[in-house]
């Protein structure tokens, strides 16, 4: 029997089961990057996420879309277009080539379509305009805001009421707003600055507005799932439910909203302003994208994952002991629902990494079928995408020793247990064992590999 998907919704703060507004056409839209910078370990964690809760959908619906949008017009961008003395156009091409290459690493499926905020200003401009119309925008000196409060379930999804969301945030002061709380759809452009014509004079849309406008162009006025990180949650999510619900006409916008929680380090949030960001295009060199893919999904997406060496080196490690069971297959095995539970349980990665950790052991001791579900159950999941050689060619290729150093050390390791020097012995193996060398007394030979 089929098992249900079920995912924690923020709208309700409870796990529901999933249920598609048309199972032959499953929608989900995720908040892709603001491209300024280039992505840190924080940005990968929803990139893995939700490239896995795809996979999930996919193995159950035969059709599912997938959206993730590029900011591509933003102050952030203006601001470093500037401090770095590079057009905005070269920036967001340069920064989204890097984006769309890390994805490339961490092994994420591409998404069914990945619009940039500036293909789609008409569509902005018109859902203003929709807004303005039925009174739920206002324009005051070539500005044009929302007005909060004239949308009645705002705070619903931060399950807070209006007075409480405003003391708790940033709010951009401006004469020319109605109320403090209030957000900006359309704003006049500096001189020098990416601008556009409206009905309001030249100018560029706020931030919310982009992904009410895209989402609607790609899934329609409703569609199943948003995801996007917890830091999303208010006010940009928020304010994309209130816009797209008055200017669509619509009760919902998205069924589920799903949220993956902070990476930390020492415990502290990963920001620019802790001055701790971890770019991933720093790891490439030194780390497989495997090794990155198995830390970010070794914690639940709902709850904090601490980044540290130790992580990593224990995520490299299981990799390289799974690969001890590899396979070339080409035809991939079809994994049962008992296997997938985890996952079909709010995207429990945890969990499904425990059960590869069975799977691993019965293939240890297995036949060909147990090699093949194994490599399999990784596979679904992103993970022993690249051959062995490969990995292996990837770590000696790494590696801080030379093979004749290697083979130094282990004549000398070799020395000293002929001499019965045993700590000697112990402390090469473990010297070896630090440069990601493994050694192992065989039929009264010493062979070693990478791990």
């Amino acid at each position: 029997m089929s098992l249900d998907i079920f995912l924690t919704n923020n709208l309700t703060n409870k796990k529901e089961k999933f249920i598609p507004q048309d199972k032959n056409n499953v929608r989900m839209y995720v908040c892709g990057p603001t491209v300024y910078d280039d992505p840190h370990i924080g940005n990968a964690r929803p990139l893995v996420v939700f490239d896995i809760l795809f996979k999930i959908l996919k193995n159950k619906y035969s059709n599912v879309t997938y959206v993730r949008n590029i900011t591509d017009v933003d102050d952030k961008i203006i601001k470093s277009s500037k401090e770095n003395n590079i057009s905005i156009l070269d920036l967001t091409k340069k920064i989204t080539q890097n984006f769309n290459e890390d994805c490339i690493y961490l092994n994420c499926e591409k998404p069914n379509h990945e619009p940039k905020a500036t293909d789609h200003i008409s569509e902005m401009i018109e859902m203003i305009s929709e807004l303005i119309k039925k009174r739920f925008a206002y324009e005051n000196k070539k500005h044009v805001y929302f007005e909060v409060k004239k949308f009645n379930d705002y705070g619903q999804l931060s399950n807070k009421k209006l007075d409480e969301l405003v003391a708790g945030s940033r709010i951009e002061v401006s004469d020319n707003k109605k109320n403090p709380e209030d957000f900006v759809l359309w704003k006049p452009s500096e001189t020098n600055e990416p601008s556009w014509d409206s009905p309001w004079g030249k100018g560029r849309p706020g931030w919310h507005l982009e992904c009410s406008a895209m989402s609607k162009k790609y899934l329609g006025k409703e569609f199943d799932v948003h995801g996007g990180g917890v830091d999303l949650l208010f006010p940009h999510h928020e304010n994309e439910i209130a816009q797209s619900r008055c200017a669509n006409d619509s009760k919902v916008f998205a069924n589920y909203w799903l949220h993956n929680a902070f990476i930390t380090m020492s415990n502290e949030k990963m920001s620019k302003s802790q001055g701790n960001i971890l770019k991933i295009k720093d790891f490439r060199n030194i780390k497989s994208g495997q090794v990155l893919r198995l830390a970010l999904m070794s914690a639940h997406y709902r709850q904090p994952l601490d980044w540290n060496d130790k992580l990593l080196d224990d995520c490299e490690n299981t990799i390289g002991k799974w690969y001890n069971v590899f396979l070339n297959i080409e035809t991939k095995i079809k994994i049962s629902d008992e296997i997938l539970k985890p996952l079909l349980d709010d995207i429990n990665t945890p969990g499904y990494i425990a059960n590869l950790h069975k799977l691993y052991e019965k293939a240890l001791k297995g036949s060909y079928e147990d090699k093949r579900l194994f490599i399999s159950a990784c596979h679904f999941i992103g993970l022993l995408n690249e051959t062995k050689e490969d990995w292996l060619k990837f770590k000696k290729s790494k590696s801080s020793i030379s093979e004749n150093e290697i083979l130094i050390k282990i004549n000398k390791r070799n020395e000293a247990r002929v001499n019965k020097n045993y700590e000697e012995a112990d402390k090469i193996r473990n010297e070896l064992l630090d440069k990601g060398v493994l050694i192992e007394d065989k039929d009264g030979k010493t062979v070693w590999k990478f791990k």
